[in-house]
């Protein structure tokens, strides 16, 4: 039995998938969602166990959330049957969604929503600095944030994709995607099962080659980036860290009153509490009114193997030991 609290409404449907060991930034998400969305929301928080439910829900509660909004909790095992139905007949579908927990952002919402209904998804690590409201969730096609460099991983699983002919979405960043998500199911299964199927590595980033395959194929775009806002670890930033800035100093530079959300991914999730705790990172400005949404660009196998050989050079000459960075 799922837990939810709240008064129905209009409501926005905003789904994240998450463990209580995040809760030391996902709080952060949860609270800044809740507290700036100026459209009325139904968050879904799925996570693994009824332990983690329990945790989950106590941490929502201290939350306070406004009274507009409502917001549950599901563990894995409460969709089974769902996924019985929903999934019949899809076996790759069925078997990524006991791969790695992050992989059940692609189905268990689709599990949870109806038919063509909207599903907003959301990483833990997200803040959303000024009251805002999401884009239009397109009636086809799928909107997900753009980075700059792409986060496609690993590359064993990218090359299955372009030798079976799937076109690949590049810059792919998931921090928030939009979908409806039970069009072309079929297809999907038959997509996990050229990336790998029960083979696959159970890798957090494999999530974003199925969307970034999924965006390819139904279309949509990118998120407005000016709005939309990816960390990304640039090579000034590294340097900054290197010579002793603290991560605190380097979040104070985002331009905080024009973004409707700052994606936090890596190091950066960790900076976030202390940039909030000093102030620099406040703000409350009104931005309502929807972006740019900028057309995928599609990741050519030349282009890919150019950025793997380039990963490699800086690999062989100690780039990424010396400043402590991972190749993606």
């Amino acid at each position: 039995m799922m837990e939810t609290t709240g008064q129905p409404a209009a409501l926005r449907k905003v789904y994240m998938v998450l463990s209580p060991h995040s809760l030391s930034y996902a709080r952060l998400a949860i609270e800044s969602v809740l507290r700036n969305s100026v459209d009325a929301m139904h968050l879904h928080l799925i996570t693994d166990s009824a332990e983690d439910k329990q945790t989950l829900s106590d941490a929502v509660t201290e939350l306070a959330p406004d009274v507009r909004h409502e917001w549950s909790v599901a563990a894995e095992d409460e969709l089974a049957d769902a996924e019985a139905s929903v999934f019949a007949g899809l076996p790759h579908l069925r078997g990524f969604r006991h791969g790695h927990p992050c992989w059940r952002k692609i189905t268990d919402p689709v599990l949870m929503g109806k038919p063509g209904e909207e599903l907003i998804l959301l990483d833990p690590d997200l803040y959303f600095p000024n009251r805002f409201r999401f884009e239009p969730t397109p009636e086809t096609g799928l909107l997900l944030m753009w980075q700059r460099p792409n986060c496609l991983l690993p590359p064993e699983v990218v090359r299955a994709a372009i030798a079976a002919r799937v076109p690949l979405a590049r810059h792919v960043d998931i921090g928030v995607s939009h979908w409806r998500g039970g069009a072309d199911l079929e297809w999907v299964d038959w997509l996990i099962g050229k990336l790998g199927g029960a083979s696959l590595p159970r890798m957090m980033h494999v999530e974003a080659i199925v969307w970034s395959a999924i965006a390819m194929r139904q279309g949509g775009g990118y998120l407005d980036p000016k709005l939309w806002v990816c960390w990304h670890r640039t090579q000034a930033r590294r340097l900054r860290r290197k010579l002793g800035v603290s991560g605190k100093s380097i979040l104070a530079a985002e331009p905080w009153a024009t973004m409707k959300c700052f994606h936090a991914g890596g190091e950066a999730k960790w900076w976030l509490p202390e940039t909030l705790a000093a102030g620099t990172a406040r703000s409350d400005e009104a931005l309502t009114l929807a972006g740019e949404v900028v057309p995928f660009v599609e990741l050519t196998a030349a282009r890919y193997e150019q950025e793997q050989r380039t990963k490699g050079l800086l690999r062989g000459l100690g780039y990424y030991r010396v400043f402590n960075a991972k190749a993606s």
